[in-house]
């Protein structure tokens, strides 16, 4: 029996019980957290116990048992396989507890899996972007792979137009230009990788949508301003979120961007950051001073002890500390438009409000392509189209009008 922080721990795993209460300090869990995780594992040790478990019987299965039954006998929190990964994370590490069994690959899943190896590897697409394509080409192939399916042997163009006609449909724009874009993608692969005899990209049919006919919507200077503003600087949480926003409203980085930056992409004496930017590419920005006093402020004071070997310069605030993702700094973004009354805001926005103040400044639409990095000049150039003032004096009176 050993007392570790406020549980008494007895069974089985009594002889790991204060060094994961220390593990768990090491990754930054609050006093409060580390308890409540401790308790859990006096518990769980006690069930062992009962059952005539060692800690090498303590595999997925076992686990979910013991997650049923804290269920069944009305435990409040804590009542799932998730909620034991800390614990079983720690053990794993260890060697004690047996690594969790890989889940059966299914034929569809093998097929998005190679799928995905040769968008990053042949094509140099973006890890996250690879997953994204296989995510919408997934139905198809769930479609055409699952028992009783009609495979991929034989597959037509009407076969590939019929399920583009039924699923899209229902669709938002954006999905569905997603769906035919990962479709086309899908079926090329297959045609290369010699599943398919003949090529049918061809095939899936076009959404309806027109090249810069939607405006960009940026923020207006003082909207920009009243979000970074409602960052609490005095805490380690509104530091990260300070310098993580003013990345993105000065330099026009996008979230991902933002997320993978790590420490030595950072040059201080140089004033220079490098981006690791869409399709992998690596390109250098400058860092102008009033955007690395927030990020050299974050670094100093706010960001906390990574949970493993991280790199990334912003990581996330509670415990675990791992990196944050992309989706982790849109949602920073949404709280600080939120405290700052604006409602829902995504980070791309920011991006846009970047690009539409250097407009405003006098900058030339291949300056502002330079910097938000664009291959092509045609991407820049919506952002012509947000400034007003300028289009005006272009504008031809109306034919009887008296405008």
């Amino acid at each position: 029996m050993i007392k570790v922080l406020k549980s008494v721990v007895v069974g089985p795993l009594e002889p790991y019980a204060a060094g994961f209460a220390a593990e768990l300090e090491r990754q930054g869990y609050t006093v409060g957290v580390a308890e409540k995780q401790v308790g859990v594992a006096a518990h769980l040790s006690r069930w062992m116990a009962a059952s005539g478990m060692e800690p090498g019987d303590l595999t997925g299965q076992a686990a979910d048992r013991y997650a049923s039954g804290r269920r069944s006998a009305g435990y409040a929190s804590y009542r799932s396989v998730h909620a034991l990964e800390p614990l079983l994370g720690y053990l794993r590490g260890l060697g004690v507890a047996p690594a969790p069994q890989p889940l059966p690959v299914t034929p569809a899943q093998e097929l998005l899996q190679r799928f995905q190896g040769y968008l990053v590897t042949e094509r140099g697409i973006g890890v996250a972007t690879a997953e994204a394509y296989a995510c919408f080409a997934r139905p198809f192939a769930q479609a055409r792979l699952a028992p009783g399916g009609s495979g991929l042997d034989g597959l037509t163009a009407a076969d590939v137009t019929a399920f583009v006609v039924a699923s899209c449909p229902g669709m938002a724009k954006g999905s569905a230009k997603m769906t035919v874009t990962a479709l086309r993608s899908l079926l090329g692969w297959l045609h290369v990788d010699g599943v398919l005899s003949e090529p049918l990209a061809w095939a899936v049919p076009s959404v309806a949508a027109w090249r810069l006919a939607r405006l960009p919507q940026p923020l207006e200077p003082g909207q920009v301003r009243a979000m970074l503003d409602s960052c609490d600087i005095s805490t380690g949480n509104g530091r990260r979120d300070l310098a993580m926003l003013t990345l993105l409203a000065r330099l026009g980085l996008r979230a991902g961007e933002v997320a993978a930056l790590r420490l030595e992409d950072i040059d201080w004496r140089a004033g220079e950051i490098i981006v690791q930017g869409k399709g992998r590419r690596s390109e250098r920005l400058p860092l102008p001073a009033d955007v690395g006093e927030p990020v050299a402020a974050y670094l100093r004071d706010g960001r906390p002890r990574p949970a493993g070997e991280e790199r990334q310069v912003f990581l996330r605030v509670k415990a675990p500390h791992c990196a944050l993702t992309g989706g982790g700094v849109t949602m920073a973004v949404e709280a600080a438009a939120r405290r700052a009354g604006l409602g829902t805001v995504h980070a791309h926005r920011l991006r846009h409000s970047a690009a539409t103040g250097m407009l405003r400044a006098g900058a030339g639409l291949p300056e502002i392509g330079q910097v938000l990095r664009h291959r092509r000049l045609a991407s820049t150039a919506i952002y012509a189209k947000t400034d007003i003032a300028a289009l005006r004096a272009l504008a031809r009176p109306w034919p009887g009008g008296g405008a």
